[in-house]
């Protein structure tokens, strides 16, 4: 009778989860719905050969910044950018004022203990060959599989990096 009751549970509590509507990545904050047609708030720490910043317009440049454009302009979204240090754009990050950062961070980095970051992309122009990863907020895994399904379909990936 236990038997039947445990495996009566289980049936239950499957049909419930999935009637939930639960898609999956999923954004607890919901970043990639709230970026797509609107702003991409991102964040970017000067990096020889990857992110260029003109201190007198903080205006953005580089191969970072070309992918990140390109991401935006895929979900229909312009760019706002913060220019910062790493550590500024990982607390921003944390308290929801950035939706993602970049810099010459690679996938040695120490603040993966407070942010979300992507794989590492070697091949991006400007990385000698350092696997280069983007920073996002913890938990927003619909915007991170988003980034990094555009990061893999970029024209330089399979390149060998110079």
């Amino acid at each position: 009778m236990r038997r039947l009751l445990a495996i009566m549970m289980l049936m239950l509590g499957a049909t419930v989860l999935t009637g939930c509507g639960v898609s999956i990545p999923a954004d607890p904050e919901g970043t990639l719905d709230r970026v797509s047609g609107g702003v991409l708030r991102a964040g970017a720490s000067p990096s020889d050969g990857l992110v260029d910043v003109d201190v007198r317009t903080d205006t953005v440049s580089g191969p970072l910044a070309d992918v990140v454009d390109g991401f935006a302009r895929s979900r229909g979204a312009r760019v706002e950018w913060t220019v910062a240090s790493e550590e500024e754009l990982v607390d921003a990050l944390e308290k929801g004022r950035l939706d993602l950062a970049v810099g010459g961070i690679t996938d040695a980095t120490p603040w993966s203990d407070r942010v979300s970051v992507t794989r590492g992309f070697p091949g991006i122009p400007g990385a000698d060959g350092r696997s280069v990863v983007l920073l996002l907020p913890m938990g927003e895994n619909a915007l991170q599989s988003a980034l990094e399904a555009y990061l893999d379909d970029a024209p330089w990936q399979g390149e060998e990096a110079p």
